[in-house]
């Protein structure tokens, strides 16, 4: 039987920079800790168990949910990222178990409609205090989830809250915190679930946009990383179909990228002497990253995305339709916030007015803020 202690002498065989959760900074409420898991393993738990992890689901990666079921949600890419993460971190020697709670966790914030929802709230809350995922995926778990007795929020380690603040991709710019140490590199952990995730939109935003129809795979040759995994897939098997040869195709881009960065990675460590988990605050730039190569390959196939997927007019349509659902919900529980639900409009009198209304729509998934825009704005569909 593996109790406490003994999970804690296996993580004595990880690299010598691999955050340990003997020497976790702990949490900001005291609790024993569990007899059979490890803070990070018990974290991971929590956040599984946790109401904004289940709203996910429903929840838009690229295209919104009732577009197919076929298209990723926030949910499977938030899986997809724990699954590339932790394949990083065991090659590495990294603790697993803080980079699977980390990946799980680091949309949690994310509003309904994806980016576009966020800029929306970001706009309509300019004079407030703004809005981005990061910052409310670390209210969520410190503040809004409600689930124990003695304290609010999940009461998270403070370095699975740290991830959560710091993720950064090209999509996510994290937010000074007066918390959490500002300077220099987040841990190891943080670092390899930030690259799993930009790996992960990548390639499996082209998938969709394949499936969609929006991206055309005769018009992918252009890019080499996709030319060569393309030619690679049809010399191993030349009978291969179009469905799966675009899947291998996929899968082959990910493993390469992934293989890269290991390497890459490894040689990093070596150059910048990390020898223990705190040694990457010295270092101003990310230690877990891509060869120079593979990042010039990789630009080309981002600056593709962008202009035949994100800004295609269809997404595009999409998006600021999205925009103003979600702007016309804020006015109108604005301009009347006893329209909140009960348990909402309590908070009314301890907290502001429009971080409130910011909280609960940010919580909504994509079908419930359209059906409730619905309600609001359809004569004849029933409130």
């Amino acid at each position: 039987m593996l109790k406490l202690r003994d999970l804690e002498k296996r993580e004595e065989l990880l690299a010598p920079y691999a955050q340990t959760s003997k020497a976790t900074k702990g949490r900001v409420y005291k609790e024993e800790e569990h007899q059979y898991r490890s803070c990070y393993q018990r974290d991971r738990d929590r956040i599984i168990y946790s109401t904004a992890f289940r709203r996910l689901e429903y929840k838009t990666q690229v295209f919104v949910n009732h577009e197919g079921d076929y298209y990723r949600t926030r949910l499977t890419h938030t899986l997809e990222v724990a699954q590339i993460a932790r394949s990083i971190a065991r090659a590495l020697g990294l603790n697993e178990d803080l980079v699977e709670a980390l990946s799980l966790a680091h949309d949690l914030g994310h509003t309904p409609f994806g980016h576009s929802g966020e800029d929306a709230l970001d706009e309509v809350m300019k004079d407030y205090g703004g809005f981005d995922h990061n910052t409310q995926g670390l209210r969520v778990v410190d503040f809004l989830e409600e689930r124990y007795p003695n304290f609010p929020g999940l009461n998270l380690s403070y370095e699975v809250r740290e991830g959560i603040i710091k993720h950064s991709t090209p999509f996510d710019r994290p937010r000074p915190a007066v918390s959490f140490e500002s300077k220099g590199s987040p841990l190891l952990e943080i670092q390899v679930v930030d690259i799993a995730d930009e790996i992960a939109y990548d390639n499996h935003d082209l998938d969709d946009g394949i499936t969609s129809g929006l991206i055309k795979e005769e018009d992918l040759g252009v890019l080499k990383l996709w030319a060569d995994k393309s030619k690679e897939i049809k010399k191993r098997y030349p009978k291969i179909k179009g469905e799966v040869r675009k899947y291998q195709t996929i899968s082959s881009l990910i493993n390469t990228q992934v293989t890269d960065v290991i390497t890459q990675t490894e040689a990093n460590i070596r150059k910048f002497k990390i020898r223990k988990p705190g040694d990457t605050v010295r270092i101003p730039e990310r230690v877990v990253a891509a060869s120079s190569a593979m990042q010039a390959m990789r630009a080309p196939m981002r600056e593709f995305l962008t202009e035949n997927l994100y800004h295609h007019y269809r997404v595009v349509r999409m998006s600021n339709k999205a925009s103003r659902f979600i702007t016309s919900l804020f006015n109108v529980y604005l301009d009347k916030p006893e329209q909140l639900p009960p348990t909402t409009q309590s908070r009314l009198k301890k907290e502001e007015k429009h971080r409130v209304i910011c909280d609960y729509i940010a919580g909504m998934t994509d079908r419930y803020a359209l059906d409730t825009y619905k309600k609001f704005f359809e004569p004849y569909e029933r409130v």
